[in-house]
Order: C-alpha cells, then sequence, then structure tokens
C-alpha cells in the first residue's frame, strides 16, 4: 500500500526538498500576510509579551473573537509587570465570556513568574519557556520562534493541517500527533523560523481551510501529497468521536427588589475555576432528576420554576440547567460567602458565558 510505504519513510527523507518549501511559503507570506495587532511588521521585532497574550488566548478561540480582548488587555496592562501586578479576581473578569478559564488564571500566573524570576523579561528559548506556569510546548516553541527567532516549531491546528496533508498522514489523531510534529520540525529553516511558523498558521488558516481547501492557489501545492491523492479535505484523519455526555442542575436565581442578583465565587479549583456564578446544584448525569434541588437552594424563600432551560456545551460535556427564580424584598442579606450584586456591576464580576445564559434566561440583565 502506498499510504503504508510513506509512513514507514523517515522523517529526513520525506523532509527532501524543505527548502525549496521554506523559500517558497516565506514569498508567499511577505506579499499575502495577515495584518493582526499582536504579529510585527515586517522587518520589525515582535514583543515577547504581544506574542504570549496573543498565543494564550489564541488557544481554542477564533481570531475574530480575541481581537478586542487583546486591546482591551493590552490597554489595561500593557506590559507584563503590569498583569503580574494585577489582582486574578480582574484578569478573570477582563477574560469573561473568553471561555476556557483556565488559561486566565494560568496567563496570570505566568505573567508573575516572569515578573519575580525573570525580572519582567520572557526567557528565550523553549526550555526555561517551559519552566514557567501555563506554559505548554506549544506555546513555548512560539514564543521562541516567533518573538527571539529561534529555530523552534510550534503546531497548532492550522499547522497540523498543512502538514498532515502535505505528507498524507494517514494515521488518525491524535495517533498522528508525533509523527506531524516531527515532520513540522523538518520543515523549519534556519532563516526567518518566526516567520515561517506564522507563515504556517496563515497558510492553514486562509488556504488550506477544513473544508474546500484552496489549492489552486497555495505556494505548497506541487508538493502536497494529499492533493496528488485528489481529496486534500479528508486529512487531517481523524478517529471516531463519540457523543458527549449531558449533565444537568438547577440554577438558583435569587433577585431583589433593587434589582440585585445572588451571586457567588467557584472554588478555585476545577472547572470555571474563580468565576463568579448564580448557585447552582451539583452538574449530574442528565436523568439523575432534581426533585431533590431544593436542598442545595443557597436561602430560604419562594423558588418557582422558569420555563424552559439553559442549554451550554463545553469541551467534555454539554449542560442543561433549569432555573428556579426568587423575588426578595430590597432588605434580604445574602448568605455567608456570597454577594448581591446589581445588573450595573456585572462588568465587575468574572461571569463565564454559561451563568450570562442563566442572568440572561431569568430577565435578571
Amino acid at each position: 500500500m502506498p499510504h503504508e510505504a510513506a509512513a514507514e519513510t523517515p522523517v529526513r527523507h520525506e523532509a527532501a526538498g524543505a527548502g525549496a518549501r521554506a523559500t517558497a511559503l516565506l514569498a508567499w507570506y511577505d506579499a499575502h500576510r495577515r495584518r493582526l495587532p499582536w504579529r510585527a511588521g515586517a522587518g520589525e521585532r515582535a514583543d515577547p509579551y504581544h506574542v504570549f497574550l496573543s498565543e494564550i488566548m489564541l488557544q481554542q478561540t477564533t481570531v475574530k473573537a480575541v481581537i478586542p480582548y487583546f486591546g482591551a488587555f493590552l490597554a489595561r496592562w500593557p506590559t507584563v509587570r503590569h498583569l503580574a501586578a494585577a489582582a486574578q479576581e480582574e484578569v478573570l473578569s477582563q477574560w469573561a465570556g473568553l471561555g476556557y478559564y483556565a488559561r486566565a488564571r494560568n496567563l496570570h500566573a505566568c505573567a508573575k513568574a516572569v515578573s519575580e524570576r525573570h525580572g519582567g523579561a520572557f526567557p528565550d528559548d523553549e526550555e526555561a519557556l517551559l519552566e514557567l506556569p501555563g506554559i505548554g510546548p506549544y506555546t513555548a516553541a512560539a514564543i521562541a520562534a516567533i518573538a527571539f527567532g529561534r529555530k523552534a516549531s510550534p503546531v497548532d491546528g492550522n499547522i497540523e493541517r498543512v502538514v498532515s496533508r502535505l505528507f498524507a498522514v494517514d494515521t488518525p489523531l491524535p495517533g498522528a500527533k508525533p509523527r506531524i510534529k516531527a515532520l513540522a520540525a523538518s520543515l523549519v529553516p534556519d532563516r526567518r523560523p518566526g516567520d515561517f511558523a506564522q507563515a504556517m498558521m496563515d497558510l492553514g488558516a486562509t488556504i488550506c481551510t477544513p473544508r474546500a481547501p484552496a489549492c489552486g492557489i497555495c505556494p505548497l501545492m506541487a508538493d502536497c501529497a494529499a492533493r496528488a491523492q485528489g481529496d486534500p479535505a479528508r486529512f487531517p484523519v481523524k478517529a471516531a468521536k463519540g457523543d458527549k455526555p449531558t449533565r444537568a442542575g438547577t440554577a438558583f436565581l435569587a433577585v431583589r427588589a433593587d434589582g440585585a442578583v445572588l451571586l457567588r465565587s467557584r472554588p478555585e479549583k476545577g472547572l470555571l475555576g474563580g468565576m463568579t456564578e448564580v448557585p447552582s446544584t451539583p452538574w449530574e448525569k442528565a436523568g439523575a432528576g432534581h426533585a431533590d434541588a431544593r436542598p442545595h437552594a443557597p436561602l430560604a424563600a419562594p423558588w418557582r420554576p422558569l420555563p424552559g432551560a439553559v442549554r451550554h456545551v463545553f469541551t467534555h460535556f454539554a449542560l442543561d440547567l433549569v432555573v428556579w427564580r426568587a423575588d426578595l424584598p430590597a432588605t434580604a442579606a445574602a448568605p455567608a460567602g456570597m454577594r448581591f450584586v446589581v445588573p450595573r456591576d456585572f462588568g465587575r464580576e468574572a461571569l463565564p458565558s454559561v451563568m450570562r445564559k442563566v442572568l440572561a434566561h431569568g430577565r435578571a440583565t
């Protein structure tokens, strides 16, 4: 089988002609590079803080969604030292809506480490970067290559797709990741490795897209094995996914006569750690029933269930929340560990998307 033979071929042989590919890709990048707020201009040095901030934000998120957050963070915390000096609650609040909130906590922890251990200057090699909290192999390679010109090979989803098609890697993901990583590293040129990494990202984002790739204008089309096979969209090959499990719970929306809503902070560890939430029952397997929800209510009140439910999809499960609402006098006091917050102050709270949905469902915004 041709694909099986290709899988046995050493990386050094499959990477033959890498220099020509790099030359073609860099020429394309010089003409078509995306203009992004965190990206240095041609011939300019990238700011390591900008690279770090953007790379953390871009994990599992789109460029379109990140751009306004990146601008807001820079306006509020223009340097890594400013970010390190901020309270974690402020960072979580500014991050609210961007999702995957562990990234925000890691962002803040890393800024503190850079400020305390390295005098506010990011280290310039992968090994030292990997010692920082929240920095994994991809982010370390991206910062090393883009900010410091190191010959490093970051592999994000875009680069993974480009490489898997270029070499027609038949092994399904995630099992193919080590091979794709090795092949990607074999392509990195000695000259302009940071631009090469960004060129690969741009190629995947604009031409080598998941569906209907624009092969006819790709600078690497002559060398693409997937194109030669006639079905580039088949790559990367992915293992079949099972259905996401569904969990369910009850959210208790207590609203005072002055419009203030009862809120609390989630535990620091775990899902949505440290974020603000409307009090709720544990999120259990769907079908478990919520007849026993009332003992979880944060206070004694005339609770009534609202029609419908709030649905939110997390990475590993879907969540259905029934909302119970209670209307209280303006003098009602918050139980220990909780607080009443008026809607005009919601912006100061680290409210994740699921809780914003609960507030909207209960018409408490």
